[in-house]
């Protein structure tokens, strides 16, 4: 599994995760290849080699021969992606991205985000810099991206709207969620391109995860601070894969309850869930003199513990929550589905192994035809189960015969 990491030391933008791009390998006659499919004209993209500080790194920039003669509305935006010649993939994560610019934006201006325009000196920068970031990863066959925390600078900074606080408003409203600290230079280090781009397509955030390095590249940033290297470094390689699964890093939160009605914790499980849980479990213990209580674990991804940390105060009467960063291996899962009734009923597969699968039809599913068809949920699993059986058997004899 081909993976990227970000380490955000100087913060992140746009030009930033070309230049990093290009100089970690992807082909830059490839990326100018696959830009001219947006099909937009009065740009050009140039590569230099540059040194920031004691590091070498690579500039791409975008110049700039003419511009849009109105600004654009995200509207006018899906209709240039839905246009072009582009991947689908590329289109939706582009249009993601994009999606992300005009809600921050709108939050940091008080507008709503169908009225937010990206105006005529910037549109074809921030065409190029989303799109050109979203099919770099595609074109280098990026399988996962991770983050570290975004540097995003500190001081003030010039804007169309008066002098701002760093981080300004947008990149505010984009970093909810995810982890950002100030340190070097005073300037602004994270621009809102650059935040939406890793918000977008970052799976995890935090320190390197394990990974065996292939390449490292430097992209960097307009500004050449005195005694700072202003560059994104990317690493790029192998990643964590072993004969029994991926490995990745969650967050386990636990909290000992004895004085909460037992009803209420269906809502707490259905909350947390909806807060972007990945498990929950209660287990029954006997607490201080002798009273029965419950630990509720709840298992989350790194990017959402602080949604379910306040879902966890607010729904029930703990007064602290032991959190702790756990690692866990998971098998790579995928879909198939067969047919019942006329419906769909996904199958999910995790392999482990060579040729060596595990099966599970989704429970969801099944429970829909039941109550549709008045049959027990335990025949409708077994059903689902016969019926993928069937097919890869059908599917192997098939191969035989070919």
């Amino acid at each position: 599994m081909k993976h990227l990491h970000f380490d955000c030391f100087s913060g992140i933008s746009g030009d930033m995760i070309l230049g990093a791009l290009v100089d970690a390998g992807l082909p830059f006659k490839d990326l100018v290849r696959g830009l001219a499919l947006l099909q937009i004209e009065g740009f050009r993209l140039a590569q230099k080699p540059v040194k920031r500080g004691a590091v070498a790194a690579t500039k791409v920039d975008v110049l700039i021969e003419k511009g849009f003669r109105a600004p654009l509305t995200l509207a006018q935006i899906t209709r240039i992606l839905l246009k072009s010649g582009l991947p689908a993939v590329v289109k939706e994560q582009s249009q993601a991205v994009f999606d992300a610019l005009t809600n921050a934006e709108g939050k940091a201006h008080g507008v709503e985000p169908s009225h937010v325009h990206f105006h005529e000196v910037g549109v074809i920068d921030s065409f190029v810099d989303v799109v050109g970031g979203v099919l770099g990863l595609h074109l280098m066959e990026i399988h996962r991206v991770t983050a570290s925390a975004i540097n995003v600078g500190s001081g003030t900074l010039s804007s169309a709207h008066g002098t701002l606080p760093v981080p300004g408003p947008a990149v505010v409203a984009l970093a909810v969620g995810l982890p950002i600290y100030a340190h070097g230079p005073t300037r602004e280090l994270a621009t809102p391109t650059g935040v939406a781009l890793v918000r977008t397509l970052a799976q995890e955030f935090g320190p390197l995860p394990r990974m065996e390095v292939r390449r490292v590249g430097y992209g960097a940033g307009t500004a050449n601070p005195a005694q700072w290297p202003n560059v994104l470094r990317v690493f790029v390689g192998e990643g964590a894969q072993t004969a029994l699964g991926s490995v990745e890093t969650i967050v386990e939160l636990q909290t000992n309850i004895d004085d909460l009605n037992p009803q209420v914790y269906e809502t707490v499980f259905d909350r947390v869930f909806a807060a972007g849980a990945l498990d929950a479990t209660l287990t029954p213990i006997t607490m201080k003199k002798g009273r029965p209580g419950n630990v509720l674990s709840v298992l989350a991804p790194r990017e959402n513990v602080e949604v379910v940390l306040a879902v966890l105060f607010a729904d029930t009467t703990a007064l602290g929550i032991r959190t702790q960063e756990v690692q866990r291996r998971v098998l790579p899962r995928r879909f198939t589905s067969v047919r019942i009734d006329g419906q769909d009923v996904r199958i999910k597969l995790a392999d482990h192994g060579p040729g060596q699968s595990k099966a599970s039809p989704e429970y969801e599913d099944c429970r829909r035809i039941a109550e549709q068809s008045g049959q027990p949920v335990k025949d409708v699993l077994e059903t689902a189960m016969l019926m993928y059986r069937q097919s890869q058997h059908t599917r192997r004899k098939v191969k035989v015969s070919r």
